[in-house]
């Protein structure tokens, strides 16, 4: 399979982790291919695989953790907007995005962007054992050349490389899954359809005049 992922919220790409592993547990063979970008929640995904493949100038790897909180506070002071948040629990909230943060809730913050890193090593080092994982784990990413030499992929290889090299020895079947419309979405994708239709014919007419 293809992964093509820069990555994003930690739990929805545990989870996509957690449902390939599935297959690893049934003892199906898997192969993930990254033919442009499998970064951060993407190789958390991408490492699970029996065997990673990556184009020569995929980029592979950020096994780091990155959070990014806007604070308006001073400006709501300017205006003399109040923002009032109320919690149960210490650390409910560590950082806000309208209240004054606070040098301990800072450190708390930090305290579990350093949990979820160390997570993210310890997932990653079960699947890629033989890894220096104190090596690549500095959220840095690398070019496939790069990678393999790290021992984040085994082979380069572009996904058609792969496709290819398989149909010569191997029956190859291409599953698509595709969700059925509702007939209101039906019906609003034909009318979209015709109302185009209308506006390329008035165009086409107004440019032959």
């Amino acid at each position: 399979m293809n992964v093509e992922s820069g990555g994003g919220m930690v739990h929805g790409y545990g989870l996509a982790s957690s449902q390939l592993d599935r297959l690893r547990q049934a003892n199906i063979p898997l192969s993930i291919c990254i033919d442009k970008v499998a970064a951060s929640g993407g190789y958390m995904m991408a490492c699970v695989a029996n065997k990673v493949y990556a184009a020569p100038f995929a980029i592979v790897g950020s096994i780091g953790v990155v959070a990014q909180v806007p604070n308006f506070n001073r400006l709501l002071k300017k205006h003399d907007i109040d923002y009032e948040q109320h919690t149960a629990g210490d650390f409910k909230r560590t950082l806000t995005i309208f209240g004054e943060n606070t040098d301990e809730g800072r450190a708390k913050f930090q305290q579990e962007l350093e949990e979820t890193h160390v997570l993210f090593k310890e997932f990653v080092g079960r699947y890629r054992p033989e890894m220096d994982i104190a090596k690549v784990a500095t959220g840095e990413h690398w070019y496939g050349q790069q990678a393999i030499d790290l021992g984040l992929i085994d082979e380069i290889s572009t996904s058609d490389d792969v496709i290819l090299n398989l149909v010569k020895t191997h029956q190859v079947i291409k599953i698509r899954y595709q969700m059925k419309k509702k007939l209101a979405d039906k019906i609003a994708h034909g009318a979209s359809l015709s109302v185009n239709a209308v506006m390329n014919k008035l165009v086409e007419r107004n440019q032959s005049v």
